[in-house]
């Protein structure tokens, strides 16, 4: 955190001149005689700070100091201001902290990098919260102070308690040892174990979440990916309802956001997409289809298209005549 705060200061003085001690003590949420410290640790460092005495006095830099990433081009640090737009800035809660980490990055680039940069970076948009169609992304609503505690209990590894409310079912208490966090088509999953099973929880379900002091029984390295492409095909080969479905291309999102999984996907002429899916039970996959109206054909179970041919019907004759 020290270092943190070394920075910080060394940004305060670069971008607004002289400041006291009382000010930056004030700024940097710490005593006065831990901000005389810290000057004198810039100083041995070889920052040039000084100090300008009398009644206007105070902290200042050498005229024409700055901090530079000599190692990073232009094209990287665009990269990195990409990675840092959209979606990505709120990824498992770190929105803040990421543009805090971008605005440095910016400062501390050289003055030639740093204006060309800045205004490339503001051609590029990734993943904007709604499509040319006007629809809205699927962005989960996870409470910050629940991701919070999860974030911190899988880097420091320790056990998690927390409030998990089920479709269709009031909240429930686990505790779990937690291994890590993976972000899915814009829903996050908590990959843990429970007393030595393996769990995979929504995290935007959690309604609350705790950290506890005990360590977590977890191994100390993790393959993450390998682990991830395991508990899905695991989750495939659970007993849900396979269906065969034609979906137009407008539709295809929509259908996505529904299903519990995606066995198989093949593009026919025309633009529409043959999927193998998985839904709950039949009556999930009739309300879903319904939705699709139709941009969606069922191809198979025979089951399901038995289902949506009668409420069809019902419908038909409900509004046959006048």
């Amino acid at each position: 955190m020290r270092a943190d705060r070394l920075v910080s200061l060394v940004l305060l003085l670069r971008q607004r001149g002289r400041m006291t001690a009382s000010e930056l003590a004030g700024e940097l949420e710490v005593s006065v005689r831990t901000v005389l410290r810290d000057i004198d640790a810039l100083s041995t460092a070889g920052v040039p700070v000084y100090a300008d005495r009398g009644r206007h006095g105070g902290f200042t830099l050498l005229p024409g100091f700055r901090t530079e990433l000599t190692g990073l081009n232009h094209d990287e640090a665009l990269a990195l201001l990409t990675a840092g737009s959209g979606r990505g800035a709120r990824v498992f809660g770190l929105s803040a902290a990421l543009a805090s980490a971008m605005r440095k990055v910016v400062d501390a680039l050289p003055e030639g990098h740093r204006a060309t940069v800045d205004d490339a970076a503001q051609r590029f948009l990734v993943e904007p919260p709604a499509d040319l169609l006007a629809r809205r992304s699927g962005t989960e609503d996870i409470v910050s102070e629940v991701m919070s505690q999860v974030r911190h209990a899988v880097l420091a590894g320790r056990k998690l308690r927390f409030e998990y409310a089920a479709p269709d079912q009031p909240p429930r208490t686990h505790t779990v040892d937690p291994l890590g966090l993976v972000t899915v088509r814009d829903r996050t999953y908590l990959l843990a174990t429970r007393s030595g099973d393996d769990r995979t929880y929504r995290v935007s379900r959690m309604v609350t979440a705790e950290e506890l002091p005990e360590p977590a029984e977890r191994p100390v390295h993790i393959d993450l990916g390998r682990l991830w492409v395991e508990r899905s095909a695991r989750f495939l080969s659970e007993d849900h309802l396979p269906v065969v479905v034609r979906v137009a291309p407008w539709r295809q999102e929509e259908l996505l956001n529904i299903v519990r999984a995606v066995r198989a996907e093949e593009r026919e002429a025309g633009g529409w997409v043959r999927l193998e899916v998985t839904f709950e039970d039949l009556r999930h996959a009739v309300w879903a289809i319904w939705r699709l109206d139709t941009g969606a054909e069922v191809l198979a179970p025979e089951s399901l298209r038995s289902a949506l041919r009668d409420r069809a019907a019902l419908l038909a004759t409900r509004y046959e005549g006048s």
